[in-house]
């Protein structure tokens, strides 16, 4: 048998890739429908020439897009047109981190923020780069294009992001050969009218991509309010410093999470977006995956 990661789906055939970059259209043994295993995009597999024989262990599984053994996010936040958000970029963290994936944080249009206001909002970012990559792009200058490159270099990446922000930009310029225009980035990696089951990885530099219809759509599926806080991987290292083993960070005493927010320590806009998100999550009804 050989082994291969499963790159496309469409109507119940695979895709699958081995380590010499040969395709072979194949379908899953019975076996796994009878035992309720849904193959994934992304499955790393043996096979033979015939069918999939196996699918080996996830180390992350994804409900949407559905997708398995993802390496890494990339972000991708503009700081104009769209403008910046920090609540956006909190919501989309925790929910890579919530998938335990590790987010890329990508800013977008620098070129078109004026010094003062671009060197405010990296004041600000810097604080996130004690825990985070963050990349500052120009398409007009291709400024640290090689950068991306680099860190997408055989991983699987997700791309995630407003629309606008420019992830078509970033897709074109490491693979000219997409021609994605704006707003059809969607459509180029699988997401068109008619082809809503049609789930893809596709060649990016030296990498795969991935489109990220749940990411991009921000929503909270199967989260509770209280786990929230084991995604803001900047309250962890001082949670234990709470009085009560189980705190929330909110309204109780003796929050040591509070008390580094208001020695500056922790950003305050951070820890602000933490407690919108809190309420939020408090006030969406459980949802459950149908996925396996």
């Amino acid at each position: 048998m050989k082994k291969g990661r499963i790159i496309k789906l469409i109507g119940g055939l695979y895709t699958v890739l081995d380590d010499e970059f040969q395709r072979y259209n194949l379908k899953p043994r019975g076996i796994f429908r009878h035992k309720g295993i849904q193959l994934k995009v992304g499955d790393w597999v043996m096979f033979n020439e015939d069918v999939i024989e196996e699918v080996l262990e996830r180390k992350n599984d994804l409900y949407r897009p559905m997708i398995a053994n993802v390496d890494q996010v990339l972000l991708v936040n503009s700081v104009i047109s769209p403008d910046f958000s920090f609540l956006l970029l909190d919501k989309f963290i925790t929910l890579i981190e919530a998938n335990h994936i590790e987010p890329v944080i990508i800013i977008t249009k620098i070129d078109l923020m004026d010094n003062q206001s671009l060197d405010a909002l990296k004041a600000k970012l810097a604080y996130y780069e004690q825990f985070y990559r963050v990349i500052y792009f120009s398409s007009k200058t291709q400024e640290n294009l090689e950068q991306i490159k680099t860190i997408t270099k055989g991983k699987v990446n997700v791309l995630a992001g407003q629309t606008g922000a420019g992830k078509s930009t970033i897709l074109n310029t490491i693979n000219p050969d997409l021609k994605i225009t704006t707003n059809e980035i969607s459509k180029a990696l699988g997401r068109g009218k008619h082809t809503t089951r049609h789930v893809e990885l596709i060649m990016f530099g030296e990498g795969f991509i991935a489109d990220t219809p749940g990411f991009s759509s921000l929503e909270f599926k199967g989260f509770k309010a209280d786990e929230l806080k084991d995604y803001f991987v900047d309250f962890l290292p001082h949670a234990s410093g709470c009085k009560f083993n189980q705190c929330t960070h909110l309204h109780e005493p003796g929050c040591q999470v509070k008390f580094e927010v208001q020695e500056g320590r922790i950003l305050k806009e951070r820890y602000e977006d933490y407690q919108y998100l809190y309420q939020e999550l408090k006030a969406v009804k459980p949802r459950y995956r149908r996925d396996k």
